[in-house]
């Protein structure tokens, strides 16, 4: 994939929401970023009773087929914040 062919961050996001949306239908995704660098936040009853490297795993391997290869769409999710629906408004 030549670099004019790289999807625009607005697809790649989008992108990113399908991947987690598959893998974790009841989630609630909002994902940002510019260029190939995102952020993501993911609410999700899924998370229960996991610890945060695993509930950050059930997402990573959500998305992996989009941050293989020297000419993937995502190069880096630079924050990852996984919650629970009862964890969504503490901070």
């Amino acid at each position: 994939m030549e670099i004019a062919d790289q999807p625009t961050p607005r697809e790649t996001a989008a992108r990113i929401r399908e991947a987690v949306a598959a893998a974790l239908p009841d989630a609630l995704i909002e994902v940002t970023g510019e260029g190939n660098h995102f952020s993501l936040r993911v609410e999700s009853a899924a998370f229960g009773g996991k610890r945060t490297l695993a509930r950050q795993r059930l997402v990573l391997r959500a998305i992996a087929h989009l941050m293989k290869g020297d000419a993937a769409p995502v190069h880096a999710i630079d924050r990852l914040e996984t919650v629970v629906p009862a964890e969504a408004g503490v901070h």
